[in-house]
């Protein structure tokens, strides 16, 4: 097993970068999920109601953040100043951001049409996973939950099977937004790796990732009118463990140490949960 491809998401829900190699730290890959677009009382904003976040490009530069749209200017996002800073909510969990400059807030809300403001995870910013699945003292940026989260291609090509016999089309791997994609043809193997080692770090796979509406989007347009795997994952991926409900595709990874990750490099499986995971049947 070998990994396949590698992405980051600089500015959660918008689009991803793929990546040939990536840092690993406590947080995840470096550069993932560090900016944010939130509402004027801080809630977090994803493609789940604004799809057209997935239309936004990223390219990070040496001190600054480039943002583009077609049709509409470049955004360049100088680094924010550190004492300018609001609290702002990622599902259950209130963080202390820094805040971008007023000139890109207001480009930005003129770009979606509503009122945002984009924050950034600095280095005054705390946030951890849940210690139920992640273990104590787990940190974690801007990510919907753990830090990492590994798919598999072999999966991806038995969801796109399902869709396929029931005419509904096929979907790629983006539409899952992975940070590390591996290459394997065995179907849903990572259900059974409890800990995984990649470039020499321990990834410890924590939790199934439930998946939302964000899956039926297209990631270039945010368009629903598009195939739609949810179809297949009920059928076929649906969790039969309350503590996680809903349909499953990719696990959720802590790391245990620092390093790098590159494409090509191998993958080992250190410990297996031979019982998988609960799946409904139908």
């Amino acid at each position: 097993m070998r990994v396949s491809d590698l992405f980051i998401y600089p500015l959660k829900s918008a689009r991803g970068i793929a990546i040939p190699s990536a840092a690993i730290d406590a947080f995840g890959l470096a550069g993932d999920r560090r900016a944010m677009l939130v509402d004027p009382s801080g809630q977090f904003i994803t493609q789940r109601e604004l799809q057209a976040l997935a239309q936004i490009d990223i390219e990070p530069g040496p001190s600054y953040l480039r943002l583009k749209m077609e049709g509409k200017p470049d955004i360049i996002v100088p680094p924010p100043h550190p004492d300018n800073r609001m609290d702002v909510v990622v599902w259950k969990s209130e963080v202390s951001a820094s805040v971008a400059d007023e000139e890109t807030n207001k480009a930005l809300s003129g770009w979606l049409g509503r009122e945002v403001r984009m924050v950034f995870f600095d280095r005054l910013a705390k946030r951890l996973a849940s210690p139920e699945w992640a273990g104590e003292d787990s940190t974690v940026t801007f990510v919907d939950g753990y830090q990492i989260l590994v798919t598999t291609t072999g999966s991806l090509k038995a969801l796109n099977a399902n869709l396929a016999a029931h005419g509904e089309g096929a979907v790629g791997m983006e539409r899952f937004r992975p940070n590390i994609v591996i290459d394997i043809d065995e179907d849903w193997p990572e259900d059974r790796w409890a800990a995984i080692e990649v470039g020499g770090i321990r990834l410890d796979l924590v939790k199934p990732c439930s998946r939302c509406i964000m899956t039926t989007q297209d990631q270039k347009t945010g368009s629903r009118d598009v195939p739609n795997p949810m179809l297949a994952m009920g059928r076929i991926r649906m969790s039969a463990d309350r503590r996680v409900p809903g349909p499953l595709f990719g696990w959720n990874a802590v790391p245990r140490g620092d390093g790098s990750v590159k494409i090509g490099d191998t993958v080992t499986v250190l410990e297996e949960r031979p019982e998988g995971w609960a799946l409904k049947r139908r």
